[in-house]
């Protein structure tokens, strides 16, 4: 039998590349989204293998109702892809939109932990399973408007590291990528509102794409089942950490 992967956030970017690549590889994937039409052409493309399901993860009583509400032979989830994410706006705390705010923590953290608690008590029973979250560099390396987002995405680490705890005595796996500068996504759009910003993001560089992350994600699933990887950290060679800042010239 093949195993079912389910992949939040599959109509662009990472998780549709990681859908393509799982299928590939000779999964079953849930692709959840919130656009249809994205689903829908993902299907098309994908064939059987691979199953379009609305999801909006702001509904917290979808996702509730999630397990019971899949076709009967898709619903033991061996594996959870928590890739549905975003950033929204670059302004300093004291300048931010708290909508923007609230946004970010509703997606990010709130629908991204109950669909989680929905999906393990079922992989615990049939003691197999991988939850694999995307994290972000910026969990870890404060910047400048980073704020918020941030501040998700640190929350998205220590709950997969708990989470290690909680189900160590299981054959469930849990791993955390946390990657840095990305291309070929729609991140920056979403964030900035402006493409031609957004398009200034990555000028001059060569960043991580989505067929990257895919790629990790498949190495990590390829592994012995005995054996987690806890978190990965990923840039592209283009960057790295940045030093501490040092405002100057300030007034006593």
């Amino acid at each position: 039998m093949k195993q079912i992967a389910m992949v939040t956030g599959a109509t662009a970017g990472f998780g549709r590349a990681i859908a393509q690549r799982l299928v590939h590889d000779g999964y079953r994937v849930i692709a959840t989204g919130r656009r249809q039409e994205r689903l829908d052409a993902l299907a098309a493309e994908l064939g059987p293998d691979l199953l379009p399901f609305r999801l909006d993860m702001d509904d917290a009583a979808a996702i509730a109702a999630l397990p019971g509400s899949l076709p009967q032979e898709w619903r033991d989830v061996d594996i959870l892809v928590s890739n549905a994410g975003l950033a929204l706006g670059m302004e300093k705390a004291q300048e931010a939109d708290i909508a923007n705010w609230q946004t970010m923590i509703s997606t990010n953290v709130t629908g991204m932990v109950e669909l989680t608690r929905v999906m393990l008590p079922g992989m615990v029973a049939r003691e197999r399973g991988h939850v694999i979250t995307l994290g972000s560099t910026a969990g870890t390396y404060p910047y400048t408007g980073g704020n918020v987002y941030g501040a998700t995405k640190a929350f998205v680490r220590q709950f997969t590291r708990n989470l290690r705890c909680d189900l160590l005595g299981h054959n469930v796996r849990v791993t955390n990528l946390e990657p840095g500068l990305c291309g070929g996504s729609e991140f920056s759009q979403v964030r900035l509102r402006d493409n031609a910003k957004a398009e200034a993001v990555y000028e001059g560089t060569k960043p991580l794409l989505p067929t990257d992350i895919a790629e990790t994600v498949a190495w990590v699933l390829s592994l012995p089942r005995h054996v987690n990887i806890n978190e990965i950290e990923m840039m592209p060679v283009c960057q790295a950490a940045g030093g501490l800042a040092v405002a100057r010239g300030m007034k006593d």
